[in-house]
């Protein structure tokens, strides 16, 4: 497993975490968020998984990357 943190705008509730981490499940990854920091740890197997798709999973629901 490999894990990359990336800063996410646009998280202000706990809809939005259920956004995220529904996004990186449905992707066969896991996601833990911190509103205050502005960040996604995302754990995920690389073998089945690109760090640009995780951006694109969470792009998709409404958030910037950055």
């Amino acid at each position: 497993m490999s894990n990359v943190t990336l800063q996410v705008e646009g998280m202000s509730c706990n809809h939005c975490v259920n956004s995220i981490e529904g996004a990186m499940k449905e992707l066969g990854a896991s996601a833990k968020v911190d509103l205050s920091a502005k960040s996604v740890e995302v754990s995920y197997d690389e073998s089945k998984l690109t760090v640009d798709a995780i951006k694109e999973a969470i792009e998709d629901q409404g958030y910037d990357v950055v």
